[in-house]
């Protein structure tokens, strides 16, 4: 670790590489798991989809946990992407852990389906009826949290899922991360988890590498805390941490924080 500290609640660590940082913050995710399991007997875990989970989802997957104690929730979706369309976050999900590890259970948001009303409402159900332990999530490059751009995050959001619009710079995120080749194909809306229902979690883990978030990673951590940059909420939450490596850090570094 190059250095760390508080930011109101948020614990920050910095990692010397980006993979450092996904290793740990992994092997940190496996003993929170593991210690939910041996207290309820199982746990519920809310994940996100992008490439900045790539290092942390692979080392968790490799690890040895009891999965099939673990029920998996998907924290956003796009709407009216194909369903077997590759950029889909479920479809993401899957390869990267879902069909990797036997979960006790996975359960999706439809972004196809026909009644989006009707799945919204499903999905909230469901949330309600398990509540989560543990999110593991990431920041967008307009410092959002799941699809909860700044335009659209509210943090007393009286919804545990909402459809929302996407913005520009979240859709361009989207190319720019190589998921889509071109900003007319990112779909405009979406379905998301809000940051009440992120925030039910007794934990996040919140993993952000990359010189792209580095703007959002200063604003999280030393800005002020505010719904036009959502991800700010974190350093109210009484249990977060925030991985970042080097270049996603470097804001932070070059203001000198931490130990």
């Amino acid at each position: 670790m190059l250095t760390q500290g508080k930011a109101g609640n948020l614990q920050v660590e910095i990692y010397e590489s980006r993979l450092a940082m996904g290793v740990k913050a992994a092997q940190d995710a496996v003993k929170a798991l593991k210690e939910v399991i041996e207290k309820k007997g199982t746990v519920n875990v809310i994940f996100a989809a992008a490439p900045s989970q790539n290092e942390f989802l692979a080392a968790l997957s490799a690890s040895d946990v009891e999965w099939s104690k673990v029920h998996a929730f998907h924290m956003d979706e796009y709407i009216g992407l194909p369903e077997d369309a590759p950029q889909g976050f479920g479809n993401f999900l899957r390869r990267a852990i879902f069909d990797k590890v036997p979960f006790a259970s996975v359960d999706y948001l439809r972004g196809g389906a026909e009644d989006i009303e009707a799945e919204r409402l499903r999905y909230s159900h469901m949330l309600e009826e398990n509540p989560v332990d543990l999110v593991f999530m990431g920041i967008g490059e307009n410092g959002h949290i799941a699809f909860n751009d700044p335009a659209v995050a509210h943090f007393d959001d009286q919804n545990l899922v909402s459809v929302v619009e996407l913005d520009e710079r979240c859709r361009n995120q989207q190319v720019h991360d190589g998921c889509f080749e071109k900003l007319e194909q990112v779909p405009t809306h979406a379905l998301t988890l809000t940051v009440p229902a992120l925030f039910r979690a007794e934990k996040l883990f919140c993993m952000v590498p990359a010189a792209t978030k580095a703007e959002a990673v200063e604003k999280t951590v030393l800005g002020e805390i505010r719904e036009m940059v959502p991800a700010t909420v974190m350093r109210l939450h009484k249990n977060a941490i925030l991985y970042v490596d080097p270049d996603s850090g470097k804001e932070l570094l070059e203001a000198g924080f931490g130990e």
